[in-house]
C-alpha cells in the first residue's frame, strides 16, 4: 500500500482511511485507487476492525477524477476513450468494495466533494458533512455522465426527479442542501466534524457487528441489487462519450478556464 497517497490507521476497533493527495484535492488517480483498495481490504479482513472512516487530507474529501491522468495519452479520440474506459472501471471497483464490505463505513466530508468523490461518499453507509463542504455532480460540465454509480445511487436515495435535476444541471450544493435531500446524515461545523464522526464510529463499534453486517447485506439485496449493472453501463457510456466533440470541448474549456461552447456532436 502506498503510504504517500493513502494513510491507514486502526485504533479502538475503528479503521481510518485517509486519501492523501492534497495537491489534487485527493483526485482519484490509478495509484490512489490501488492504495485505497489495499487499505479497504486490510480493514475488511482485520477482525479487530468493526467500523471504517473514509476521509480526505488537506481539508477536502475528493475533487473526483484525476484530469491530468485522463489526458496523459493526449486528446486523440481513441486514446481518450480507452483511458476513460479504464479509469471509470477503476473507480467502479471502489464503489462495489464499499458496498460489499459488511462493516459500517462513514464518509467524513469537508471541502470539495465532487464528481466521483461525491458518488463514492453516497456509496458509504453514513455521511457526516462539515458546513464548509461543497457537493457537485460536475460531469455534465465536461460532456460526461456520472461515474462510480452516481445516477443509480441518487435514484435509490432521492428519486428520479431530483436525480435528473442534479446530474443534468450540475449545480453546486451546500451541506445544508444535501441534508434537505436526506443525502447526508448530519451537518456540523468544521470544528465539530472530527468529534462527530468519531462519536458515530464509536457508537457503531459497540453494537453487535454480525447484526450490522446482516443489515448491510439485506440493504444491498433490497436497495442496491442493480449496482453492478449500472456500473457496467457507465463504462460503456463514458467510453462512447469520450469520442464526442462535446467532451473534447468541455475538457479543453476546463483546462483553459473558460466557458465551453457545445455543438451537440
Amino acid at each position: 500500500m502506498s503510504q504517500s497517497l493513502v494513510e491507514y490507521q486502526a485504533e479502538n476497533h475503528i479503521a481510518t482511511i485517509t486519501m492523501n493527495d492534497p495537491k489534487t484535492l485527493n483526485a482519484f488517480s490509478t495509484a490512489l485507487k490501488n492504495a485505497m483498495v489495499d487499505a479497504l481490504d486490510k480493514a475488511d479482513t482485520d477482525e479487530q476492525v468493526r467500523v471504517i472512516i473514509l476521509q480526505g487530507a488537506g481539508g477536502h474529501f475528493s475533487s473526483g477524477g484525476h484530469i491530468g491522468e485522463m489526458l496523459e495519452n493526449g486528446m486523440e479520440s481513441e486514446a481518450l476513450s480507452n483511458k476513460l474506459n479504464f479509469m471509470v472501471g477503476e473507480v467502479a471497483e471502489i464503489s462495489l468494495k464499499l458496498r460489499n464490505i459488511h462493516k459500517p463505513i462513514i464518509a467524513k466530508l469537508e471541502g470539495a466533494v465532487a464528481g466521483a468523490g461525491m458518488n463514492l461518499a453516497l456509496t458509504c453507509d453514513f455521511r457526516i458533512a462539515a458546513d464548509n463542504a461543497k457537493f457537485v455532480q460536475a460531469f455534465v460540465n465536461i460532456g460526461l455522465i456520472p461515474d462510480a454509480g452516481g445516477i443509480y445511487l441518487l435514484n435509490q436515495l432521492i428519486g428520479v426527479a431530483k436525480t435528473t435535476e442534479m446530474v443534468m444541471l450540475g449545480d453546486k450544493l451546500k451541506a445544508d442542501d444535501m441534508a434537505r435531500l436526506n443525502l447526508v446524515n448530519q451537518v456540523v461545523s468544521n470544528e465539530e466534524l472530527e468529534a462527530s464522526v468519531l462519536a458515530l464510529a464509536t457508537r457503531l463499534s459497540n453494537l453487535p457487528g454480525k447484526a450490522l453486517a446482516s443489515m448491510k447485506h439485506m440493504i444491498n439485496t433490497h436497495a442496491y441489487m442493480g449496482l453492478n449493472e449500472a456500473l457496467d453501463m457507465e463504462v460503456d457510456q463514458q467510453t462512447m462519450l469520450a469520442k464526442t466533440d462535446d467532451f473534447k470541448e468541455g475538457i479543453t474549456a476546463f483546462m483553459e478556464k473558460r466557458k465551453p461552447v457545445y455543438q451537440g456532436k
